[in-house]
């Protein structure tokens, strides 16, 4: 059965080449940068929407011999290939802006542009919402990435309309150069996001501070525990991965202190169910962090 997940990169990828098929046509027959701009983003978006999918294949499958914590961090790195090459075509677009500027080149075929880019604004936006959806339900960073990359493309498309509208009105090729650049720095702009997120999943940032007061109110919770210390925590695709040593005290059985770190497990499995929670617990007789028996 193929997941949700899968589906919406399927989607995405079905999307992505109906309108690189479009723009990429009217593009290049009118001349316009804003058009030729979006087309080359909707080229992009289908080569990122088609790695989406290979990453989130392949960060579904599970631990092995080779890969014991499993795959889950292909998903950041999908994250930061993905927002480098956004900021790769947004430097090409500016590119094009400057070189229209520079060789006075006009626009033509405006009407069919402006039908072009209003038909691919709804199935944009159809998209977006649809991703949106998938995005809040699994909880996927890579979902959640595309998500955000489509809606820098509604904006895109709204301000590619806007600036064929305004040249066919006035007969300014000012405003397409414009408009073309504005674009292309809005897109370098919204990459960050995606790389900076990325990047602090393969450093193995810690979980957020509110969850991590929630693990620490959590692993005091049992009487029978003295103390805990060496937590360490950190994130990588739908997984949460939680060490810690507990203390106990010396006389406890360990099939009693190995209940309670049952019972521990249990409560921080249930802070947020959308997620798989691998939890090691060290059980200790006196805090070897301090190197004393306490």
């Amino acid at each position: 059965m193929i997941s949700s997940e899968k589906k919406a990169t399927m989607v995405a990828s079905t999307v992505a080449l109906v309108l690189t098929f479009l723009k990429l046509t009217i593009g290049i027959l009118s001349g316009s940068v804003a058009v030729l701009a979006s087309a080359v983003d909707s080229i992009l978006d289908l080569f990122v929407s088609l790695f989406n999918y290979f990453a989130i294949n392949n960060s579904e499958k599970p631990a092995d011999e080779q890969f014991n914590y499993g795959r889950g961090k292909v998903e950041a790195l999908a994250s930061v290939i993905e927002g480098t090459i956004i900021t790769i075509s947004g430097l090409f677009l500016l590119y094009q802006a400057i070189s229209k500027y520079i060789h006075h080149t006009t626009s033509s075929y405006a009407q069919t542009s402006i039908i072009v880019m209003i038909i691919s604004l709804g199935i944009t936006i159809g998209l977006v919402l649809y991703l949106n959806i998938v995005a809040k339900k699994t909880n996927n960073m890579v979902i959640k990435a595309d998500a955000l990359h489509y809606k820098t493309d509604v904006w895109t498309n709204i301000a590619v309309l806007i600036s064929l509208v305004g040249v066919y009105f006035t007969g300014y090729e000012i405003i397409d150069i414009i408009i073309g650049g504005i674009i292309s720095v809005y897109i370098i702009y919204s990459a960050y996001e995606l790389i900076e997120e990325g990047v602090l999943v393969l450093l193995d940032r810690a979980l957020d501070d509110e969850t991590t007061d929630k693990i620490k109110e959590i692993l005091l919770s049992e009487k029978e525990v003295n103390d805990y210390h060496f937590l360490k925590t950190r994130t990588a695709a739908n997984n949460n991965f939680v060490d810690v040593h507990l203390v106990f005290d010396k006389v406890i059985t360990l099939f009693d202190a190995h209940n309670i770190s049952d019972k521990i497990e249990e409560k921080l499995s249930k802070l947020d169910e959308s997620k798989q929670w691998i939890i090691n617990i060290h059980l200790d007789p006196y805090d070897d962090s301090k190197g004393k028996i306490i």
